[in-house]
């Protein structure tokens, strides 16, 4: 099969387009005909830092596509069967193994592309939301990085159980589409003060609740919280070490969660948010949003574009 590799880490030409030898189908597991291929934040950083565990290694979370065969332990998956996934590696090409308790059934009507990127992007915003944020109605949240994936589903799911939604974009046109998902004030973190916006428009209260996917902002979120107001702290777009002064959130008696999804979705109840979350995508009641496709033979083209662009959504590889 063919597949986007790389024996070391570094900037995204370190992809190769390349020949690899099929996945073998586990016996608790399918394989997958890639359909769509979503480039998750993980994948970035995977890429540009993380030692190759073998030559030739195939990186990537997130595909979509056509189930070709399945393993002898399985019993709820069939061949011609379409389904989303995610692992740690593997997406990055035309043909995945996984294990079965790691795809969800694709409903009908929903583009394979958002199939792809929906899992982990909304899996994440609402498990940061409400199982570790706690997040209530009438409630004031602030989400980092609303243009990326997991901000454009928090908007939306925020929106939905009726909280007050902040978030810090780039650029009014992209400001203007995301209020369309549901964002009350956009606050445009390259011209204003983010901490002193959201105590603005919170008639200096502060937010109850702040969703931080960057890292590199993770000061600046706390300062904007609330006393005993939460965040939560998912991923490091930002790609720097997580070292923040944590004194200031001990006197105002404020509560930090980290999530890492990557033990968390196989979980019944969050797997089952997930199949939830798929299903309203179907008949348009959650919006994913893909910025930009690639073919697969372009994939450090793609990673780059994601890296270097200001992008709204996912991008999307198409083997």
């Amino acid at each position: 099969m063919k597949a986007a590799i790389y024996d070391h880490p570094g900037p995204p030409h370190v992809l190769r387009y390349a020949d690899v030898a099929d996945p073998v189908c586990p016996s608790d597991g399918v394989l997958i005909r890639v359909e769509a291929a979503a480039i998750e934040g993980g994948d970035l950083i995977n890429r540009a830092s993380t030692p190759a565990p073998h030559p030739a290694f195939v990186v990537g979370y997130a595909a979509a596509g056509e189930i070709v065969a399945v393993g002898e332990k399985v019993q709820d998956r069939r061949p011609g069967q379409k389904v989303a996934s995610f692992d740690l590696a593997g997406s990055h090409a035309e043909l995945r193994a996984v294990a079965a308790s790691r795809t969800w059934p694709v409903p009908e009507g929903l583009d394979m592309a958002a199939a792809a990127a929906l899992p982990i992007a909304f899996g994440t915003a609402h498990h940061c939301l409400f199982a570790r944020g706690g997040l209530k109605r009438g409630e004031t949240v602030l989400i980092q990085a609303g243009a990326g994936g997991v901000g454009l589903a928090a908007i939306q799911l925020a929106h939905r159980a009726g909280a007050s939604v902040l978030a810090t974009v780039s650029g009014a046109e992209r400001a203007e589409r995301l209020v369309g998902l549901g964002l009350d004030h956009a606050i445009d973190h390259r011209s204003a003060d983010v901490v002193e916006a959201v105590m603005r428009l919170t008639e200096g209260r502060g937010a109850d609740l702040v969703v931080d996917p960057v890292g590199t902002t993770l000061q600046a979120s706390l300062a904007a919280l609330r006393p005993e107001g939460r965040l939560v702290f998912v991923g490091n777009a930002g790609g720097s070490q997580l070292g923040i002064d944590l004194w200031p959130a001990l006197q105002a008696n404020q509560s930090l969660f980290g999530i890492f999804m990557g033990t968390q979705l196989e979980k019944p109840e969050v797997y089952r948010t997930v199949s939830r979350m798929l299903e309203r995508a179907a008949t348009g009641a959650l919006r994913v949003i893909v910025d930009r496709t690639f073919p697969l033979a372009a994939a450090a083209e793609a990673h780059a574009y994601a890296e270097g662009h200001s992008i709204l959504g996912r991008v999307v590889i198409i083997p």
